[in-house]
């Protein structure tokens, strides 16, 4: 029997990843995202609750095309890893376990994720 020969490193750019795959690591991608976002939603809630100076100073800041292009990505952090999560859930539960539903299930992730980003992005742009 011949060994199996496998990788030593995975580099993932070079590696052919299917479409579940990359729904997968993008799911703990926009898990960390959001992970790493809290302490600076907490400290912009906590100055713009410290009083109507706080408030305007906060609401100029997300006004700017910095703070909104911010937003657009944590929309999609969030959106991924909502509609990932849901994917993650029915997979545990063997709904669409198949490699033709989980390959349709991951493009309805990317669908749904991508159209919340679009529609935050434009209302946050218009």
């Amino acid at each position: 029997m011949k060994p199996i020969t496998r990788p030593v490193y995975l580099d993932l750019l070079r590696i052919h990843l299917p479409l579940p795959g990359w729904v997968s690591i993008l799911h703990r991608v926009s898990g960390a995202l959001l992970f790493l976002a809290l302490p600076l939603g907490v400290w912009a809630l906590s100055v713009s609750l410290s009083g109507e100076a706080g408030f305007r100073a906060m609401a100029a800041a997300a006004g700017s095309v910095p703070a909104k292009l911010l937003l657009v990505g944590l929309a999609w952090a969030f959106s991924h890893h909502l509609f990932a999560g849901l994917r993650h859930l029915a997979l545990d539960a063997h709904w669409g376990t198949a490699w033709a539903q989980a390959r349709r299930s991951s493009l309805a992730v990317m669908a749904a994720s991508g159209a919340v980003t679009l529609v935050v992005g434009w209302r946050l742009f218009a």
